[in-house]
């Protein structure tokens, strides 16, 4: 009765902020979706909920879904979420508790999620992990990070631990007017301020950016820490990095290059797929993602100009930072029964194998690609049929450090390329310290504190409030007990970690 009590009291905050019970159609997922293969053998029936980074998500007669339904016995019914309400829906369906078989949550910190585990609402999928050898062969240090309570309750979105997210240069740009690639903030400022002022794109108008701001925190707030996430190793402790000079250093940066209109005035309501859009219609010189999704940003552009070409920067400030190996959890609710289950896990550890990872980010042979000389090389058909790794590569996913280094209807050398990033990166590269590492106080009310801290970021860097203003914040922040109860705790856990390695 308790976690029934929780569960409601979540929904009627959620219904109070204007948000809907997901469904499809006017019908709950669990009435339509929720059905048990029959005794005749019939395809299992499972539901998944995921996101898609794919310019429309793959329909249901998609042929890849039907190979992969005819190679897996199952009768797949997936719901594409679009990045831009992806957070709403996870936590929509959470609440309500109307979760289909197998959903996907980004943050393995979510409140919601870790109550609810607790709760025993999700299968503990330890004692059958196993008898899965495909999912088995993940990095044993994604599994151990994504264990809650000793357990494994998720499937991890697995995912390499080099060719993350990080700055990416219009390299055409940078040839055209004569300037190196930037190794540290400095030189970074200035190669956004020739973008911005000098006309790179040849169109007699001063209307370029220097950066587009994509998912520009936490990344600049790494590189100007020099670190990996929210926390930072010092003499065996963790420090939260929100009262760092670093941080600090890099409002200031960013103030100057608001105020020198180097990055788009309006960045702060700005939707990650808008911010894109302004480098794949060739109006920033410098974006965010991963080598592989870079190629996704210049296809545009280089219809206009074949040799556009934006390069993944090995590192800045002499630091890039690697993934989790993992980007999001998968997990099956408890009213699942465990015949269907144990078919959820089979299908997901086909897609964790090679045949299953292939035919999901590749497609069907001589249909979405052809092999020359051992490389695929991706038709039209795959970018019609949205055949990715930013599609059903978001659920079939096999352990490879070079996943990020392809995408469809890249040519070879650029493969090449972006697999000697990757190696290049993997000598500087920082981990985060925290993964796998809970605060109780940080699950309650952790989303609280970032909101305060990311809104007045923003607020310095448009000129709202001084940077003195963020001074006396930090120092709030520093006598805050709450919030040095989650440092406390996060040290603990910590402790604990470091203890059994």
């Amino acid at each position: 009765m308790r976690s029934k009590a929780v569960v409601s009291g979540f929904i009627v905050c959620m219904l109070a902020g204007g948000m809907t019970a997901y469904s499809i159609g006017g019908a709950s997922t669990v009435q339509m979706l929720n059905k048990r293969s029959d005794e005749n053998g019939a395809p299992a029936e499972i539901s998944i909920m995921t996101e898609f980074h794919t310019p429309e998500p793959p329909g249901p007669d998609n042929p890849v879904l039907k190979e992969i339904e005819k190679r897996t016995g199952t009768k797949l019914n997936i719901i594409w979420v679009s990045p831009n309400n992806w957070d709403a829906k996870q936590s929509v369906a959470l609440a309500s508790g109307d979760m289909p078989d197998l959903m996907k949550v980004t943050d393995m910190s979510n409140p919601l999620m870790q109550q609810m585990v607790n709760q025993g609402l999700f299968w503990d999928l330890s004692p059958y992990l196993a008898n899965y050898p495909h999912l088995t062969k993940y990095p044993k240090s994604v599994w151990d990070s994504t264990k809650i309570d000793g357990k494994n309750y998720v499937i991890p979105s697995v995912r390499p631990i080099e060719g993350a997210n990080f700055l990416a240069v219009r390299k055409d740009w940078l040839e055209k007017l004569h300037l190196q690639m930037p190794s540290t903030t400095e030189e970074l400022y200035e190669v956004w301020k020739a973008f911005a002022n000098e006309d790179p794109d040849g169109n007699g108008q001063k209307d370029t950016y220097g950066f587009n701001m994509r998912d520009w925190t936490p990344l600049l707030d790494n590189i100007f820490n020099q670190n990996n996430g929210k926390w930072k190793v010092r003499d065996g402790s963790l420090i939260d990095i929100a009262t760092e000079p670093g941080t600090r250093a890099m409002l200031v940066f960013l103030h100057r290059a608001y105020t020198d209109g180097l990055i788009p005035r309006n960045f702060p309501i700005l939707k990650m797929s808008q911010a894109e859009e302004l480098a794949t219609r060739g109006k920033a010189g410098f974006t965010t993602d991963t080598v592989l999704g870079l190629w996704r940003q210049i296809a545009q552009p280089m219809q206009e100009k074949p040799d556009a070409d934006f390069l993944a920067l090995t590192s800045l400030n002499g630091v890039v930072m690697q993934s989790q190996g993992f980007i999001g959890v998968y997990l099956i609710p408890k009213k699942v029964p465990e015949e269907k289950l144990r078919k959820i896990l089979s299908l997901m550890d086909f897609g964790a194998s090679e045949e299953g990872a292939s035919l999901a980010i590749n497609g069907i042979k001589d249909v979405h690609y052809k092999e020359v000389d051992g490389f695929k090389i991706a038709t039209n058909q795959a970018g019609l049929d949205n055949i990715s790794v930013s599609s059903f590569g978001k659920i079939f996913e096999r352990f490879d450090n070079y996943l990020w280094a392809y995408a469809p209807g890249m040519p070879k050398h650029i493969y090449e390329r972006n697999k000697k990033i990757i190696d290049d990166r993997s000598k500087v590269s920082v981990p985060d310290p925290s993964i796998g590492l809970i605060s109780p106080t940080a699950i309650q009310v952790g989303s609280e504190y970032n909101k305060r801290i990311e809104d007045m970021k923003v607020r310095v860097v448009i000129g709202k409030e001084s940077i003195q203003a963020w001074d006396l914040f930090v120092d709030e922040l520093k006598k805050d007990a709450q919030y040095q109860k989650m440092i406390v705790e996060m040290n603990a856990a910590y402790q604990g970690k470091m203890s059994k390695e």
